[in-house]
């Protein structure tokens, strides 16, 4: 009953944010790119204050240091190889073909969303805070990643109704990965502990490698900062709260 709640949590945070995402790239004409950059930034401040107030002290307290390690160069290691993925897909494409762009797009990002659903599994595992903690920051993560998919294949002429299930179907293999880190879970106190630390690991580089350097790009000032700093705190906040 538990991996089945787990699963379904994965399934609609994994869609939520990439419909919002989607909806916004096909009835938003002009996107903000203040907004965006906000959004980004709030959410890595957020995944940073999971990763050190939640995913690694509760890695470490339930294992060693060998596990925990182990559990971060894996996930790091994952997502270098989902965004080797996306990026060798996309540039086999000319810049001129935007429906099979968003299409490639769509496609890589659902392979991405497998390990994040893996995250949360894995954080379901260990508490519900933190199992919603990670639910929330990835689905904030998830709403530009709806929003890249959206606007090509929208440009490219493919019909709203069309765009939005394609967006959709994106986001379930989260549900996908929430399922396998649950079951993963069951197994043993070490398997948990290598979990979180995937998933801290899978964090690190998404925050890393993608969030901060996006966020920056998409806009120059103060805002980007202010996002980071306040969802860092909020994140911290909602670490220590009794749930």
């Amino acid at each position: 009953m538990q991996i089945l709640k787990t699963t379904l949590m994965g399934l609609f945070f994994g869609t939520f944010g990439t419909t919002i995402g989607g909806l916004i790239g096909v009835y938003v004409k002009k996107n903000s790119n203040k907004f965006l950059s906000f959004i980004l930034s709030f959410a890595s401040g957020l995944m940073m204050a999971i990763i050190c107030f939640d995913l690694i002290p509760e890695a470490l307290e339930i294992s060693g240091i060998v596990q925990v390690l182990l559990g971060i160069c894996i996930g790091i290691v994952t997502m270098i190889f989902c965004d080797l993925f996306v990026d060798k897909k996309s540039k086999k494409i000319k810049s001129n073909q935007l429906l099979k762009t968003g299409i490639v797009i769509s496609i890589g990002l659902a392979i991405h969303n497998f390990p994040e659903g893996l995250a949360i599994g894995s954080g379901f595992n260990a508490s519900i805070k933190l199992g919603i903690s990670l639910a929330i920051a990835i689905c904030l993560h998830d709403i530009p990643e709806g929003i890249s998919m959206a606007v090509p294949m929208k440009n490219g002429g493919m019909s709203k109704q069309k765009v939005i299930f394609y967006v959709i179907l994106s986001g379930i293999t989260t549900g996908v990965g929430a399922f396998f880190g649950a079951i993963l879970g069951t197994i043993s106190t070490s398997v948990i502990a290598i979990c979180l630390s995937f998933a801290a690991g899978a964090m690190l580089y998404i925050v890393s490698g993608e969030l901060i350097p996006e966020s920056n790009q998409l806009y120059h000032g103060r805002m980007t900062a202010i996002g980071n700093i306040v969802g860092f705190l909020i994140g911290m906040f909602a670490m220590n709260l009794n749930i």
